[in-house]
């Protein structure tokens, strides 16, 4: 069956990145959440997608020229003013603290494309140990060097390759850097892509599936999980296949 991974949380309808969504994402019965991670001056993991804080909070500038103390004086909950309160920016540890009491699965998108983050990596490798949740976490990024490398520091926890364009026979690709899934932009994927990668043993989640169109066709192919803003609404039209 198809996992449902709530792409920034429940991002459809909450504000993206935050406990209130990742809260709701888990209310609606997804099986898993993907979320983001940057860091701070000094030096701690938080989660956010972009690498300044302007357009999903009340603040503006870069993650990385603030520290946490400061970063947890915005609004992260600007998008949706009013509706649910004072929505703080997350420590990564802050998740997965809550997350362990849950079920869910923990897709950690390393944002390290633009901004080379020393010691990202081992940072989020560490917390994930010491959370104990190795298996329940998946590591992705666009930066496959530090896909990588994430597997050469870490075998048993699973790496994913996020990518935009069509990749000739990417299940090889995923193998040579030693990758167990293939998390493409939806419209790269169809049925022979989803099956030549299983025949190869590997994973796909494509992402990111809104419309209900589009999360029929995926369905259809037996991918391995979607990523979606809408959890919920995903869960509804599985229910109908």
């Amino acid at each position: 069956m198809t996992k449902i991974f709530a792409h920034r949380g429940s991002a459809g309808t909450h504000p993206e990145n935050t406990m209130v969504s990742f809260r709701e994402a888990e209310r609606v019965g997804a099986d898993g959440i993907e979320l983001d991670v940057q860091m701070t001056k000094d030096g701690q993991i938080v989660v956010i997608h972009d690498e300044t804080i302007d357009r999903t909070t009340n603040g503006t500038g870069w993650v990385k020229e603030f520290t946490y103390k400061e970063l947890r004086k915005f609004d992260a909950s600007y998008k949706f003013a009013g509706q649910y309160g004072f929505c703080p920016i997350p420590l990564l540890e802050e998740v997965l603290s809550w997350g362990k009491q849950t079920k869910l699965l923990f897709n950690i998108e390393l944002k390290n494309g633009f901004i080379q983050y020393e010691t990202l990596e081992e940072q989020v490798i560490q917390m994930v140990k010491e959370f104990k949740m190795e298996t329940r976490v998946i590591l992705s990024s666009f930066n496959h060097n530090s896909m990588a490398r994430c597997h050469r520091m870490a075998p048993e926890i699973e790496t994913a390759l996020l990518y935009m364009e069509s990749l000739y026979e990417p299940w090889k690709y995923v193998q040579a850097i030693g990758a167990s899934a293939l998390h493409p932009y939806h419209a790269t994927v169809n049925e022979s892509l989803v099956h030549e990668a299983h025949q190869h043993g590997v994973a796909v989640r494509p992402f990111t599936i809104n419309k209900q169109a589009v999360m029929k066709k995926m369905f259809g192919y037996h991918v391995d999980a979607i990523f979606t803003d809408y959890p919920e609404k995903a869960r509804n039209v599985l229910k109908t296949i």
